[in-house]
């Protein structure tokens, strides 16, 4: 992220760009005896961390902050947050660092980067690493909460609840302790990976279209960029095909299929 882009924008330009709690439609709180929602907020430009607190308490959900990446990880051990939104550039250190230590300490939680504008290699290298999603300044914060939302929907869909075990060839994909392999070597997958493969497994030898694919496992509108399902089918392909007879197929304007090898 560049100089530029870390320096922290005027009060009116931020009221300007990203929509106070006033704009941003009332949410439903937590039922009665259900925990709020934990989500951490790595940023150090403090106006606009102070605008993401507010937007994201308004929802009901217990919010925490935190400047640095150093920050970030001693705060993440202590509040064990449901969600992370993560700065690319921590002034401290770099963001996939910072993921990276998240990610030992708590494998399982979602995160969404911001990037500066269109960081396209920053966002890519974090996506690959283990981010689920991004979203680039400047935003409007009813885009984050959106974002955010299905991230954690993502995450609860994909954790522990009724057992169920998905089997296509030697493939195994196991619903209750989110752990996936195939001939037997462990395969590790973020949040937004298990669910797309999981929808994949649930369907197989089906071919599935992008925008069935985007219903199912973002649940919100990209703005057309169903590029994002290429990616993710990318990723997905590294972790389930390298080096092995290929499993996910794509069916040229149609879409994209899992069957057993051979």
């Amino acid at each position: 992220m560049t100089a530029t882009a870390r320096t922290a924008p005027p009060r009116d330009r931020l009221s300007r760009d990203h929509p106070t709690h006033g704009d941003l439609p009332h949410r439903d709180l937590p039922h009665g005896g259900e925990r709020a929602v934990r989500v951490l907020v790595v940023d150090d430009e403090a106006p606009l961390a102070e605008l993401l607190c507010l937007a994201l308490r308004y929802e009901g959900w217990d919010v925490r902050t935190a400047a640095d990446g150093e920050g970030a990880v001693r705060a993440a051990r202590d509040f064990r947050p449901d969600a992370v939104v993560l700065d690319v550039a921590p002034p401290d250190m770099d963001g996939l660092t910072v993921l990276g230590r998240l990610r030992r300490d708590h494998p399982g939680v979602p995160v969404l980067f911001l990037t500066a504008g269109d960081a396209g290699p920053g966002r890519v290298a974090g996506l690959t690493a283990g981010g689920d999603d991004h979203v680039a300044k400047p935003f409007g914060l009813e885009e984050v909460v959106a974002r955010l939302r299905g991230l954690l929907r993502r995450s609860r869909a994909a954790a522990p609840r009724e057992g169920s075990v998905l089997t296509v060839g030697d493939l195994v994909l196991d619903e209750d302790s989110r752990e996936v392999s195939r001939g037997g070597a462990e395969i590790r997958l973020t949040a937004t990976e298990f669910e797309l493969l999981r929808f994949l497994m649930r369907n197989p030898r089906r071919v599935l279209s992008k925008s069935q694919i985007l219903d199912r496992v973002w649940s919100y509108d990209f703005g057309g960029r169903a590029n994002v399902v290429e990616l993710y089918i990318s990723y997905l392909r590294r972790k389930i095909d390298a080096g092995r007879e290929p499993m996910i197929h794509t069916r040229r304007g149609a879409g994209y299929l899992i069957r057993p090898a051979g």
